[in-house]
């Protein structure tokens, strides 16, 4: 069934809808739980589309082993999705961080204050994002400190490779994620892929992992897969940031999500009007590669990679 969550007018005679679609159980009596699927908050995230999809068609025809209500928002930004704009266009304004919004404010305010109350009626909820055109990540959860006492638990049913509890701006204020956990709206951050595209097998591999969550909850009756056990880090001083020392083009030597030793080349940085090598970039330490950069041109101080530090790696 498709809501016209919130909705407000646009210029030249069109306007903007926020809508998902609810997915109830074959024979619905009583209150069920809500759990909902949101993404699409950056205009240039569209892993979570695949996943929307896939999800959609799995519920649909499997309403007869739900036993609660599922709602699927696959853009909350859909001018942003439309545009392939990361954040809100025309207004420069990245939707990420305007929550709980103000249904007295601009028009990104009031959608976003839409998008609230429907959603602080969930019991759950999985916010899907991918990163940005320039890395490339590994299906992970990101959680605040604040949070991680509530939900790591969740966090390891959901099939990611990594759970990362830390303090950035991301899992904190003004987030989507943060104002639905801060009234009780437990609110699972995944990040994974690359911007502007879909790695299916990505995809896949939530979607298990949000089967599974949902059958630990109670709402479905199905089929699930074994998940993987992640990683969890809560330390910052686990995590080794590698940044490009000159401008040029980097060409790696490594691939994503593998162990690394401390001295071990990850890539290089060449410039190809020359032929000559800028700079070789090594790892700091014993770990595994969990971000690697994507996008091949790079600035002096461009992240390159994160890696988790593993000091006892074999």
């Amino acid at each position: 069934m498709i809501k016209n969550v919130v909705s407000s007018e646009l210029p030249v005679d069109e306007k903007l809808e926020i809508r998902k679609n609810r997915i109830i159980p074959l024979h619905p009596e009583g209150r069920f739980r809500i759990f909902s699927v949101v993404t699409g908050t950056h205009g240039d995230e569209l892993e979570g589309q695949y996943v929307c999809y896939r999800l959609n068609q799995i519920l649909q025809q499997n309403r007869d082993k739900l036993k609660g209500i599922v709602d699927i928002y696959p853009a909350l930004n859909p001018l942003g999705v439309d545009t392939i704009t990361r954040g809100i266009p025309m207004f420069d304004l990245d939707m990420n961080r305007i929550f709980p919004g103000d249904v007295n404010g601009s028009m990104a305010e009031y959608i976003a204050s839409g998008i609230m109350e429907e959603l602080s009626k969930s019991d759950f909820c999985v916010d899907i994002h991918a990163s940005n055109i320039y890395l490339t990540e590994i299906p992970q959860v990101r959680i605040s400190e604040d949070t991680a006492d509530m939900l790591i638990p969740y966090a390891k049913e959901i099939n990611v490779d990594f759970i990362w509890v830390h303090g950035a701006a991301t899992v904190l204020e003004a987030t989507l994620a943060h104002s639905l956990n801060s009234v009780g709206v437990p609110t699972l951050v995944v990040e994974m892929g690359v911007g502007m595209r879909i790695t299916k097998k990505y995809g896949d591999q939530l979607i298990d992992g949000i089967l599974n969550l949902m059958k630990k909850l109670g709402i479905w009756l199905g089929e699930t897969k074994e998940v993987r056990e992640p990683i969890i880090s809560s330390n910052p001083d686990e995590i080794v940031f590698v940044n490009a020392p000159s401008a040029g083009v980097f060409l790696p030597e490594v691939s994503h999500w593998v162990k690394v030793k401390q001295g071990q080349v990850i890539g290089k940085i060449v410039d190809p009007l020359d032929g000559s090598v800028q700079s070789e970039l090594r790892s700091e330490a014993d770990g595994i590669l969990f971000t690697i950069r994507e996008y091949p041109v790079v600035n002096e101080g461009s992240l390159i990679a994160r890696i988790l530090k593993q000091e006892d790696m074999a």
